[in-house]
């Protein structure tokens, strides 16, 4: 049997790597203020947190200026428009892509940047080609992909495919697929669109970023790329400063990124950019001219392809609280580069313990969904997310949405269920197309699982680390799976926190009353964390030079 691990807090004599970013916890209290009262947040991939400074700054901006619809010629819509155009450039430059050879256009989120490059491929056509007999374009998605990415298929005229694995799309690029394989590419003189995300967002593992210019070395023009950055830009830094290499669409939303706002982008790069040119629906603010009675006739603004695409009126607001986020960001948290290894080091941290906790007959607790090619620890390969179930000594597994509604209770903040990633959780959870319509039938729906069925999960619990983690956060988790699911294995004091005399006298209590009241460990747990968060802050003070 695998001793519990020992949580980050006992570790505080021990030096941490640079990797570990100490000055979060010292303003960590202040900008994340909601963090108190004992919240653990943990579900950074569906947002992050936003600090106060931001809202603060934001605040402040739209009390001191008077901002106008960016359509109009008044001196408040000019500056918002100045504004608006100012950050666009500054937008860019956060992903070092360099503004003469991309552009970006506002969106909801990067799900609206998806759907927009689906309709501008969609009504895509040669000019040579007779709009009665258009092929459509071919469309191709690794299993990886966030249920927006799958969706662009029905735009297609069925000719799409799923890459099963990173091999399938290797071996397809190369050309060395086999004669059946190699059928379920384009058809002769049909452009094609290759989409993958950057990060899964079910188990966090990276692909590779090599797709795109490996594509274009070998297709040209006839393929293009769309890269799904949602999940990746949270942690990682996305550097587009080669473009020879870069995909010619790239998807993100900033709230994942910053917090807030809750606007997202699309990434074009212009030589790419003709593709979304030929889009039927016009919105107001994208034409120079619209004749409606006698005749349909319109021409769209020929100044840039943003002008041509936003269509509307932009969340000028939610732009301007952008720009003061890109202000923010780097005075926190150095560089993306500094985020990224933070992360990298706690998720290590987090899938170590969470490995190596068994229950009295060896039996793991967690069964942990991995590539084998992901390394956590190395953020080339791995982000700051683990996707897992929770078994019994027995095998048999606790249902995803109780573990979720447990942590919910211990004011743990987490993710479960299918996580909009259908090609995971069907990979990951071995079920076949036969096996998900059967369960379609008898009720499982996305919203509604039935949690189980056949035996097996529908979903899994996915935990994800964010900027301003930190090992307290990693600790609380741990000690809450080991509390709660660990059978027959007392917790030591030793292991929680040295010094700490009152957390000592809870563990050793808590092993020997097994019965308590959820309301009574929901009281204890918060006195142990405190007081591993207090051995933690003092230890570090007292080695700090």
């Amino acid at each position: 049997m695998n001793p519990p691990p020992i949580p980050a807090a006992q570790q505080a004599s021990i030096p941490l790597p640079p990797a570990y970013n100490t000055r979060i916890e010292e303003f960590r209290e202040e900008e994340y203020p909601m963090l108190k009262e004992g919240n653990t947040y943990l579900d950074h991939g569906g947002t992050t947190l936003y600090a106060k400074s931001l809202v603060d700054r934001f605040s402040r901006d739209l009390i001191s200026n008077l901002y106008g619809n960016p359509h109009s010629a008044s001196t408040p819509s000019t500056l918002a428009g100045d504004r608006v155009n100012e950050i666009r450039i500054r937008a860019l430059q956060f992903f070092n892509a360099d503004p003469n050879q991309f552009d970006l256009i506002f969106v909801a989120n990067a799900t609206a940047a998806i759907k927009l490059v689906a309709d501008c491929f969609r009504d895509y056509q040669s000019p040579t080609e007779n709009i009665k007999k258009t092929k459509g374009f071919w469309y191709g998605y690794h299993r990886d992909a966030h249920t927006s990415l799958v969706g662009v298929r029905e735009t297609t005229n069925s000719t799409h495919r799923c890459f099963g694995s990173d091999d399938e799309v290797h071996r397809w690029i190369d050309g060395s697929e086999n004669s059946a394989k190699s059928k379920l590419g384009p058809r002769k003189g049909q452009v094609g669109l290759f989409a993958f995300p950057g990060q899964s967002n079910m188990t966090g593992r990276r692909l590779p970023l090599t797709w795109p210019g490996r594509l274009r070395a070998k297709y040209g023009d006839n393929m293009y790329s769309l890269l799904d950055a949602a999940a990746l830009a949270t942690t990682c830094p996305i550097d587009l400063s080669n473009d020879s290499m870069a995909p010619d669409f790239t998807c993100v939303s900033f709230y994942k990124i910053f917090g807030f706002p809750n606007v997202g982008a699309l990434i074009v790069r212009k030589n790419a950019g003709h593709m979304l040119e030929r889009r039927k629906f016009f919105g107001g603010g994208t034409v120079d001219m619209v004749i409606s009675l006698d005749s349909a006739w319109h021409a769209l603004k020929d100044s840039s392809l943003h002008d041509r695409l936003e269509d509307g009126t932009l969340p000028f607001h939610s732009i301007v609280a952008l720009g003061h986020a890109l202000d923010l960001h780097p005075q926190l948290y150095e560089s993306m580069s500094r985020i990224s290894a933070h992360t990298a080091f706690l998720a290590k941290q987090l899938y170590n313990g969470i490995k190596s906790l068994t229950h009295s007959n060896g039996v793991p607790v967690c069964r942990i969904y991995k590539d084998p090619e992901a390394v956590y620890g190395d953020p080339n390969t791995q982000g700051a997310t683990i996707a897992f179930n929770i078994q019994g000594p027995d095998g048999v597994l606790v249902r995803f949405t109780d573990v979720e509604k447990l942590a919910d209770d211990n004011g743990i903040y987490i993710r479960a269920g299918g996580l909009c990633n259908p090609g995971g959780i069907a990979t990951f959870l071995e079920f076949t197309r036969s096996d998900l319509h059967a369960a379609f039938s008898i009720g499982h729906r996305c919203s509604n699982p039935l949690v189980v069925t056949q035996g097996r999960a529908t979903g899994v619990v996915r935990v994800s680390l964010g900027a301003m983690s930190t090992l307290s956060d990693v600790d609380t988790l741990l000690i809450f799976l080991r509390e709660n699911y660990v059978v027959d294995i007392p917790i030591p004091a030793a292991q929680l926190c040295t010094n700490c005399s009152a957390a000592s006298f809870y563990l050793q209590k808590n092993a020997r009353t097994s019965t308590s009241s959820v309301l009574t460990r929901r009281t204890t747990k918060k006195w142990a964390r405190n007081f591993s968060k207090f051995a933690t802050t003092k230890k570090r003070i007292e080695s700090a030079p």
